[in-house]
């Protein structure tokens, strides 16, 4: 095997594996901005996967190549109305948040498998029928080196994510909504006597954190696995809340740190076709990911400031 086909099975791996996780890490960064800790990006991104899947399976005949596109308008819908949950719980009851997060995760992984097994009897779904295919830009492609590897067979999902990075920092760092949820996460008093209401602002986040996680895992389900079942999201969305850590809170290092450890992911499953890892047990290779997202935390989070107001709810009021 050249180099050439070394660097174009990682870097085509790295953008399908990363899409997934950059969704889900982005929607971290809206609900944490505003001061909310969302630990619960696993069970939206599990929502999300559910949901799409179920689409796809149900209306697939009726849509045909558009039913993936249209499952994940689906997904990011009920993935808003799930993340209410959250909101609900950390804004209105000023509740733990980091509880509010795990029993949101608890409840969309036994959820989703309970109707699974309502639906169909078992636990997994059928073989979604349509799922994203790999597509090629005709010109693009055609450029030396570089067409081969980034615009020939490549899913659109992933270019998706990374626009998707530049348009969450435009909308944080360009636009005054952006201005005040940062507002409403560093300082929610002295936002709230400007006239900003909080517990609106972060009701919004948070649901933009759940739209986004839903994506995510909606963009798995259908590319990376074409089913559903209690594994389906396994762990993924903890990889995003890291990769969003590691990025420091902000999109372009969310995408960075996304980027990162879904080329670790990918190496799970490419690995025993590189000449360097091929000859590490797969095992090893699989659970790789997850050290290096407890290494990574390990680390850099000491370094890492979040934002002042995260995790901690709002009385208006208290000083």
């Amino acid at each position: 095997m050249s180099a050439f086909d070394v660097i174009n099975i990682i870097i085509t791996n790295l953008l399908f594996y990363s899409a997934p996780l950059i969704f889900a890490a982005l929607g971290g960064v809206f609900s944490e901005r505003s001061g909310v800790v969302n630990i619960g990006l696993e069970g939206l991104m599990v929502v999300g996967a559910f949901t799409a899947v179920i689409f796809n399976l149900s209306f697939a005949d009726t849509f045909g190549g558009l039913t993936p596109w249209l499952a994940l308008v689906v997904a990011m819908a009920v993935g808003a109305i799930a993340s209410l949950l959250h909101a609900v719980a950390a804004v209105s009851f000023r509740a733990e948040q980091v509880v509010s997060g795990i029993a949101l995760n608890m409840l969309a992984l036994g959820g989703t498998l309970y109707f699974v097994k309502k639906l169909y009897g078992a636990g997994q779904t059928p073989q979604a029928s349509q799922i994203f295919p790999k597509s090629s830009i005709p010109v693009l492609k055609d450029i030396p080196f570089v067409g081969e590897i980034l615009f020939k067979d490549f899913y659109w999902t992933s270019w998706v994510a990374i626009a998707m990075a530049f348009l969450v920092w435009a909308i944080i760092y360009k636009t005054a909504f952006g201005l005040r949820l940062r507002a409403v996460g560093e300082h929610p008093m002295a936002a709230d006597t400007m006239g900003i209401n909080v517990s609106f602002m972060r009701y919004i986040a948070v649901m933009l954190s759940g739209v986004l996680a839903a994506l995510g895992g909606a963009v798995y389900a259908q590319t990376i696995v074409s089913d559903f079942t209690h594994s389906t999201i396994s762990g993924q969305g903890f990889i995003a809340l890291a990769a969003m850590i590691f990025g420091k809170w902000h999109p372009l290092g969310a995408m960075a740190a996304a980027l990162f450890f879904g080329m670790a992911q990918s190496l799970g499953i490419i690995g025993t076709m590189l000449p360097v890892v091929k000859d590490i047990p797969q095992t090893y290779l699989l659970i790789f990911p997850y050290l290096l997202t407890i290494f990574a935390l390990a680390g850099f989070i000491g370094k890492a400031d979040a934002p002042a107001a995260s995790g901690l709810p709002y009385i208006k009021g208290n000083r």
